[in-house]
């Protein structure tokens, strides 16, 4: 299983546990998997799919092996970077003679020039198909689950703009699937298919619909009254896609190739996959049932992946580097302490709880005005939000951080992802200390050339007020939750 790290493939893991498999990840960041409730069932191979000898070493002794990654909103080169990764993946499948590959694209309209995400993804599903490993190669359209981007990209579209002036392309036909029939049939494809299948096969649900009709089924679902849509024919997708960047979650990078997407028709010209994966029998997720059931998860919390779940493109992936014998070149940091007279239970769960809509207990119209300049040169910005509202896991994205570690009760830490000359960290901790805690919080940047030392420099006048009203903060927080923490809290 690649992409386990992933929005598709972190639901497929358990589906498959579920049905009896033993599965072995791989992935290039396994400590992202650490606080996953499957990891103790599934075997570890670390490695990047651009390394033949990993990707070699993975496929032992493997009966099917799963695709689900891809250089979505990686640059220009993405096409390239998505052809060498497939290849080597299918060359070692072949190697290997491992039963059966299972690739999930985009559904593929017939005839015309495809935009350059969908083209890639075609070209991916014909390296599997000509393989000499047999390949399930799925396409689909826009996939509806809480915490997709698909989902999230509808959700504040619809929700943000009563009115708006839209693309042409919201007058296009669109087949969405539940994200639940995407992880049936994927799931299916491991035992149901026979040897002999080697093909394409187009999923989708029961509805087709514009993405106008989408929207505004959304708002009638929700109670948000009728939408104002207007389709003009002069936003382009790079226009639609920054449109998109403003209003929503989803930064330009995956916007675009969204947006690309549905310039076209994306409907199923067949369902061939219920001879062998019958539908069941009370029939697809219609469209409603689908937002019905995903708007229920993001209500109750209980979101299990998100598209942000996976490494966003560009980003640092280095840990932090080490205090006392670092050599790699110029290290700022700022480093602040406060004692608190609170149980180190209370301030730990103020810690665990920053970003998102508890915000970063200082100078908020600061962290908006960052973020929103994060967006305008194409980074995250803060929209991302958190996955859960009170607790984290390695590998969580926070705004426009990236949980690097977190030791329960003790220590957070946390990498940028926004747009940097440089890398950065902000580390957050807690000690016992007598009979209340000792706060400690690290703001580490390591600049990448002269850009970077210049942006250290520019910003470090507003870290007094910045960071230091936050640790200040936090510790207040810390001191006014704690008649509110159970002694049992600590053992948490």
């Amino acid at each position: 299983m690649t992409g386990a790290t992933g929005y598709v493939g972190g639901r497929l893991v358990p589906a498959l546990l579920a049905d009896g498999h033993e599965v072995r990840c791989f992935t290039r960041s396994p400590g992202r998997l650490r606080d996953l409730p499957w990891r103790s069932q599934v075997d570890i191979a670390e490695g990047d799919v651009l390394d033949r000898a990993a990707v070699l070493d993975a496929m032992q002794d493997v009966d099917v092996a799963y695709y689900l990654v891809h250089a979505l909103g990686t640059g220009r080169e993405f096409e390239q970077s998505d052809r060498r990764a497939a290849q080597t993946f299918a060359n070692a499948a072949d190697e290997r003679g491992v039963g059966r590959a299972v690739y999930l694209g985009g559904l593929v309209p017939p005839g015309g020039e495809l935009s350059p995400h969908l083209r890639s993804r075609r070209e991916v599903g014909d390296i599997f198909l000509r393989a000499a490993t047999p390949a399930a190669v799925l396409q689909a359209a826009v996939i509806l689950g809480s915490g997709s981007a698909s989902f999230e990209m509808l959700r504040y579209l619809t929700e943000r703009l009563p009115a708006m002036v839209t693309p042409r392309w919201v007058r296009n036909r669109v087949q969405p699937i539940a994200i639940r029939d995407v992880i049936r049939y994927l799931a299916g494809c491991a035992t149901a298919l026979p040897a002999d299948v080697n093909r394409t096969f187009d999923i989708g649900g029961p509805d087709v619909l514009t993405y106008a009709s989408m929207m505004q089924r959304y708002a009638s679902l929700t109670g948000l009254g009728r939408r104002l849509i207007v389709p003009v024919p002069v936003l382009s997708p790079s226009l639609s896609s920054h449109w998109v960047g403003l209003v929503t979650p989803v930064p330009n990078a995956i916007a675009r190739p969204l947006v690309e997407s549905l310039r076209h028709e994306v409907v199923c010209g067949e369902h061939d996959i219920a001879r062998w994966i019958p539908d069941p029998p009370e029939g697809l997720i219609s469209y409603d049932e689908a937002v019905r059931l995903a708007l229920a998860k993001v209500r109750d919390g209980d979101v299990a992946t998100r598209w942000s779940s996976a490494s966003w493109a560009g980003a640092p992936s280095d840990p932090l580097p080490t205090d006392p014998d670092w050599a790699g070149g110029s290290l700022y940091v700022d480093h602040r302490v406060a004692e608190v007279d609170a149980p180190p239970a209370a301030l730990w769960r103020v810690i665990e709880g920053v970003g998102g809509d508890n915000g970063w207990y200082s100078w908020p119209l600061a962290w908006q005005v960052r973020g929103w300049l994060d967006r305008l040169v194409g980074g995250v910005g803060l929209r991302r939000g958190r996955r859960d509202a009170t607790r984290l896991r390695s590998g969580d994205s926070l705004d426009f951080w990236r949980v690097e570690e977190v030791e329960p009760g003790r220590l957070l830490r946390l990498r940028a992802e926004m747009r940097l000359p440089g890398r950065a960290w902000l580390e957050l901790s807690v000690d016992p200390a007598g009979a209340g805690s000792t706060y400690t919080q690290r703001a580490v940047f390591q600049p990448r050339g002269l850009a970077g030392h210049l942006y250290w420099w520019s910003v470090a006048p507003f870290h007094r007020f910045v960071f230091g009203g936050m640790a200040r903060n936090i510790a207040a927080a810390g001191r006014q939750l704690q008649p509110l923490v159970l002694p049992q809290d600590s053992q948490t």
